[in-house]
């Protein structure tokens, strides 16, 4: 019985020590990111599509790319929160919008996409790190950013709060 207990400190204390170094390795590569307001005027998506959303909503953006291992496993993520709040996710560096609609087929999520083939948003929003998560409150201020994975708890905490 003290050994299951040794176990259990050990993982919990591990799993602290986890939390710790990837809240600041996320606050760290945040610090680097354009925190401007997200124009929405004009957003042509892959489908075809202009995007819009009501202004007095919380809005995700994710930035993500076709050839991102973790991207793909967080995708569901995305999925799961687009169907309950306001997403946008921009596919950078991933081909023609074919081939983005190809893989989002393959994956089976059907997200809300804009495909910046040319990096501007990419480039204008200081986007490194795929993925990275920006939240926006229903003022459009930027409350969140989420760099590399984030849980689907961990998103729709995020958007519970944006939208309140």
């Amino acid at each position: 019985m003290n050994k299951i207990k040794n176990y259990a400190k050990e993982i919990i204390s591990f799993a602290v020590l986890l939390f710790v170094i990837s809240t600041a390795v996320n606050y760290y590569r945040s610090m680097d990111l354009n925190k401007e307001k997200f124009d929405l005027t004009n957003i042509k998506l892959i489908d075809g599509f202009n995007y819009s959303y009501p202004k007095d909503e919380a809005l995700m953006v994710h930035f993500w790319a076709t050839w991102c291992p973790i991207c793909k496993v967080e995708a569901p993520n995305i999925q799961t929160l687009s169907k309950e709040y306001n997403v946008l996710t921009i596919s950078t560096d991933s081909g023609d919008d074919g081939s983005v609609m190809k893989y989002l087929r393959e994956n089976n999520v059907s997200f809300d996409v804009l495909n910046d083939k040319d990096y501007k948003l990419s480039q204008k929003f200081n986007i490194q790190v795929f993925p990275t998560t920006l939240i926006y409150d229903k003022t459009g201020k930027l409350i969140f950013t989420e760099v590399g994975y984030t849980s689907t708890i961990g998103l729709r905490l995020r958007m519970w709060w944006a939208s309140l």
